[in-house]
């Protein structure tokens, strides 16, 4: 018996939903179970007026990026056409489809005070010739039930007296979502249907579809197995919106997330491996992953567990990987690919790849996104280190025993040895002659060399940066002091 076969089939009207991306993630996870197993990327882009080729790019580069490499395709269901017409053909011969001439005005004005959604069947045995004008309505049976074979779900039950019929073809003849998507499943045997739980209402009507294919061409195709996804909610427990959140992977990579730690968190969003541990190699993923076991429930997009885990993915880095992978950050010139969103502040000819090796282990144990590094290291490599106005008021404008520290450092600072041990060991004097414990000593002094409050180890940092140039930003903060 042949392995699974699934397919992941987005419409490229935007980025790459992070939603997309665990249906994609768990669509991959079920054909990675089997050694012949099928991931099918199939884009569904026949809404011409709403798709954009450079979104198809940026689908396909997100999965790639990801890892979810298709095993078929990328298809285009606008190549598929001349398969959705005849498929048109075969259902109107066989009679389950009539064309309509209703408007929708004529519609609801039957309807009048009437709220029960859907089409009152008016045209559906008066025989109206097919022409312009016309769509092809779906005849659903008035009788009897249509089940969905949910794996999460279980069987969904519907009555086929609250199914409209339904249109299943523009007046122009061309599919419309539900078959188009029906044709292209069966012409690609697919065994499951793997996607959000907002397909669900609809899925009903694509089985009947499905079962009227069967019996108007005479190609029997199995019903696939569904599993209809639990939503993504943000902090308010409201469905992820492209308008409210941020939902685009693209811009995740842009921030400096790597892919394991995406999929990784992915991955527990509705769904959750044997154990308590929440960083799962993903080949333990794949392993234990069961629709099954998905929860029906919504499922919180928690961003600071997701930063929190890619912090984790990061700091487990070996060192050549860690400056590999920063490198778009830190030197996008030598890098294959660059964030959209963002440079670095500072040029090739003042970025020192030697010092960056040297300051990275020190980096790498701090930073949570990658994108973070770039205000962590800036002072390294900007001949003016950055200024925050509210840090220096706080730490030497404002502060007289910060200006003290300083003028004393001068001093202390143009003799002692250079190495980071010492300098510590001459901050925490020059913080005992004033009074002040090791981490207000070393407050105003950080803030005149790097510009922040907040960066990496301040003793290793002033080590390389080289005595010179911390001598003369303690000076320029002094003379910001004078005036």
């Amino acid at each position: 018996m042949s392995g699974p076969r699934v397919r992941f089939a987005p419409s490229p009207t935007g980025y790459f939903h992070v939603g997309s991306a665990r249906t994609a993630l768990f669509n991959w996870f079920i054909a990675r179970q089997s050694a012949d197993g099928v991931f099918l990327l199939r884009i569904e882009d026949t809404d011409a007026e709403r798709n954009r080729e450079e979104w198809v790019d940026g689908i396909i580069s997100a999965m790639h990026w990801l890892g979810f490499v298709e095993d078929e395709g990328p298809f285009r269901q606008s190549d598929n056409t001349a398969a959705h017409d005849a498929a048109v053909t075969a259902l109107l011969e066989a009679w389950y489809l009539y064309p309509c001439a209703c408007t929708a005005d004529e519609v609801q004005a039957r309807k009048g005070d009437n709220k029960t959604p859907g089409y009152d069947g008016f045209c559906r045995d008066r025989a109206v010739p097919r022409g312009p004008g016309t769509a092809l309505r779906f005849r659903t049976p008035r009788e009897g039930a249509t089940t969905v074979p949910d794996l999460i779900r279980g069987d969904v039950v519907t009555s086929n007296a609250v199914i409209e019929d339904f249109v299943v073809a523009r007046s122009s003849g061309a599919a419309l979502f539900a078959l188009a998507n029906v044709v292209d499943d069966r012409n690609d045997r697919i065994t499951h249907v793997i996607r959000g739980e907002e397909h669900l209402p609809n899925t009903p009507k694509q089985i009947l579809l499905w079962e009227a294919l069967s019996a108007a061409t005479g190609n029997v195709v199995q019903v696939p197995v569904y599993a209809h996804l639990p939503v993504l909610v943000n902090e308010q427990r409201k469905k992820l919106s492209k308008r409210r959140d941020p939902v685009a992977v693209e811009s995740y990579r842009d921030q400096g997330y790597l892919p394991a730690a995406i999929t990784n968190y992915l991955s527990l969003l509705g769904w959750s491996p044997r154990g308590d541990e929440e960083k799962v190699p993903l080949s333990t993923c794949i392993e234990q992953f069961r629709l099954e076991d998905v929860s029906h429930s919504p499922a919180f997009f928690d961003l600071k567990k997701m930063a929190h885990l890619n912090g984790e993915y990061i700091r487990e880095l070996p060192l050549e990987e860690f400056l590999e992978a920063s490198a778009p950050w830190v030197s996008p010139w030598a890098s294959n690919w660059q964030p959209t969103d963002r440079t670095p502040p500072w040029t090739a000819a003042d970025f020192d790849g030697d010092t960056w090796r040297r300051i990275a282990p020190l980096v790498q144990e701090r930073v949570a996104l990658l994108g973070d590094i770039v205000e962590m290291v800036d002072f390294f490599f900007l001949p003016v280190a950055p200024f925050d106005e509210a840090a220096f008021d706080k730490t030497i404008g404002r502060d007289e025993n910060g200006q003290a520290l300083l003028s004393n450092a001068l001093e202390v600072f143009a003799t002692v040895e250079w190495t980071a041990p010492t300098l510590h060991q001459a901050t925490v004097a020059l913080g005992e002659s004033l009074g002040l414990n090791l981490r207000k000593a070393q407050a105003p002094l950080r803030c005149a060399v790097t510009g922040r409050t907040v960066g990496p180890p301040l003793f290793e940092s002033l080590e390389y940066l080289g005595r010179d140039r911390t001598l003369t930003r303690i000076r320029e903060a002094l003379a910001k002091v004078a005036g």
